[in-house]
């Protein structure tokens, strides 16, 4: 497992369908996630671009805190805390944008913060699975029986 977690670290999840040439060439990180390092970001995106995929690039960080004095440690356990918040929100790419160590009253601890990301083939983002509380059905079918429980003539809802 890599240790050189730092700013501009790029994290895949090993199964991101991609074409060949851009298959993640990096040291395994976490459980089924690879490090590709510090990339070229432009580069990268303009090579998944052509091979038709899209980086999508989601706002908001996401950040995690772990208190501990092995500093190596502590921020792997945080990048597996974001590596944990990105697979429950079903994306395939974390990119870090900040490691820091600081104390509080004398104990040691690592922030690590970064930015979702996620490719996909197409324009339109979506997300590859369902989610297990929702097994069965679609988002779009709960809008509509929503829509049609409450009014007595039926709606399309296009989404």
């Amino acid at each position: 497992m890599q240790d050189a977690i730092e700013a501009g670290t790029i994290l895949i999840q090993k199964d991101t369908l991609m074409p060949d040439s851009l298959l993640p060439q990096g040291e395994p990180y976490s459980s089924g996630w690879v490090s590709v390092g510090r990339l070229d970001r432009p580069g990268l995106e303009m090579s998944i671009h052509k091979a038709g995929r899209t980086f999508f690039y989601l706002a908001g960080e996401v950040k995690a805190t772990v208190f501990g004095f092995d500093e190596q440690k502590a921020v792997r356990t945080a990048v597996k805390r974001l590596i944990a918040n990105v697979k429950t929100q079903r994306f395939n790419c974390l990119e870090i944008t900040r490691v820091a160590m600081s104390s509080f009253l004398g104990v040691p601890y690592a922030t690590v913060a970064g930015h979702v990301r996620h490719i996909q083939e197409g324009m339109v983002l979506s997300r590859a699975t369902t989610p297990p509380d929702r097994a069965g059905s679609s988002p779009v079918a709960e809008v509509k029986a929503a829509l049609n429980h409450e009014e007595s003539e039926p709606m399309e809802v296009v989404v």
